[in-house]
């Protein structure tokens, strides 16, 4: 689908943005081994978090959803039954890594696969770890991209060190531990979103989170875990097109309700504050297991800053329209440490250099970033999003506040995380 996006007078209201993507996956996945049944409300019904809900049914798990209501009855820790299929986990990376973590010490034998995109994407990450606790993963290129064969076995517990700060890794070994014959710790690199460590403990799970080490105690009764029923809390890593959109526009207020405030999910907002974003944060409560809030952001005056270090992985899905922003911003804007976007949909780093600069913004990949020199006009022209939903977004965002008519290609990739993005967009538009 080729999208036009014409700049907007003016951008003004308030937005619900759709379910957590991170929390639904997660919601789903644990409850489909928990003991008894689980109703999960504001779902994200976008294409990743229904690929997870179809491998699940194939597994055995009886999964009704009605809108952005899901009901899960929960099989028990080891009552998935072997599919009769290959299970397709669609473009979505969440799917089939932490798939492959609770998999791993289960007694059947499945085959993960996906689309392009995704059988391109790096899966060594986290088969070599599970390798590492006896499981038997088998998978194109010594196990670095799906297909991946699992054949469920007994696995062990121990020490492990993460190399890189990702929470489908530490999730993924966390859902394999608790197949585990003994403790599991994580050290390293654990300084990623903490939702399953939420998820789980609240669950039941006996979980110990310290500064430098989080240990999991496999569960020694069938009653754990514990389903759990909740409310998906709105996605940050969606309303931050929003918060963008409104700093970068001369004309705009636009008010997120609902949104997860979760530390490590704010890195986004801390860049706009630096940033000298004009922004509000109210209402701030607890839904669950996540503290939630109402952020208002209007037309600012923003400026370049670095970011960098531990801040990256609570923003490493925002850094496209983070990018957006320091086109905007007056200065230079420096983003580093951020390898691990060319491990995405597509490579991020450089779609995002290329087609920003397709718009007249002057932005330099590096290897593990980019480097974003603000304060041009940007103008309207055909761009690509690479059937990637962030960064068709991100472009749309973009275009809002540039000179003349965009034509983003691909644009319909949004339903991946956001299926009301466009219909939301012509919304807050002012005529």
């Amino acid at each position: 689908m080729l999208m036009t996006v014409a700049p907007a007078r003016a951008l003004r209201g308030t937005v619900a943005v759709p379910g957590d993507k991170s929390i639904s996956h997660r919601a789903v996945l644990f409850n489909a081994v928990a003991a008894g049944s689980a109703r999960i409300t504001n779902f994200l019904s976008g294409a990743d978090c229904l690929s997870t809900i179809a491998c699940l049914q194939a597994l055995g798990v009886p999964i009704r959803r009605q809108g952005e209501v899901v009901e899960v009855q929960g099989q028990g820790l080891r009552g998935l039954r072997a599919p009769a299929r290959v299970l397709d986990c669609g473009n979505s990376g969440t799917t089939i890594r932490l798939l492959a973590g609770l998999l791993a010490g289960q007694s059947l034998r499945a085959t993960l696969t996906g689309d392009e995109s995704l059988r391109r994407r790096p899966m060594r990450r986290v088969v070599e770890p599970l390798r590492r606790m006896g499981a038997h993963i088998e998978g194109a290129d010594d196990g670095d991209r799906a297909p991946l064969t699992i054949h469920g076995r007994p696995l062990r517990g121990g020490s492990f060190a993460l190399p890189i700060a990702s929470a489908q890794v530490k999730s993924a070994l966390l859902l394999a531990g608790l197949l585990a014959d003994g403790p599991l710790t994580l050290t390293g690199r654990i300084d990623s979103r903490d939702h399953t460590e939420r998820m789980l403990r609240a669950m039941g799970i006996e979980l110990e989170v310290a500064p430098e080490s989080i240990t999991l105690m496999p569960p020694r009764t069938p009653e754990l875990p514990r389903p759990l029923s909740l409310r998906v809390p709105g996605d940050p890593s969606s309303a931050a097109f929003w918060w963008v959109a409104a700093a970068i526009h001369p004309a705009a207020e636009i008010t997120t309700v609902g949104v997860c405030l979760n530390p490590t999910r704010t890195g986004a907002l801390e860049v706009l504050q630096a940033m000298g974003a004009d922004l509000d944060i109210k209402n701030e409560r607890y839904e669950g297991l996540e503290p939630v809030g109402d952020i208002t952001v209007r037309s600012s005056r923003l400026r370049g800053v670095t970011v960098e270090g531990a801040l990256i992985p609570r923003l490493i899905d925002e850094v496209p329209v983070l990018a957006v922003a320091a086109a905007y911003a007056e200065g230079e804007t420096v983003i580093r440490d951020a390898a691990e976007l060319r491990a995405k949909e597509t490579d991020r780093i450089a779609a995002v250099a290329g087609e920003l600069t397709r718009l007249g913004a002057r932005v330099t990949p590096t290897e593990d970033g980019l480097v974003i020199t603000g304060g041009l006009r940007l103008r309207g022209a055909p761009v690509e999003s690479y059937g990637d939903h962030r960064m068709a977004m991100a472009l749309a965002v973009a275009a809002l506040a540039a000179d003349g008519e965009t034509q983003i290609a691909h644009a319909d990739c949004v339903a991946v995380s956001y299926p009301g993005f466009w219909a939301d967009l012509e919304r807050l538009r002012c005529a």
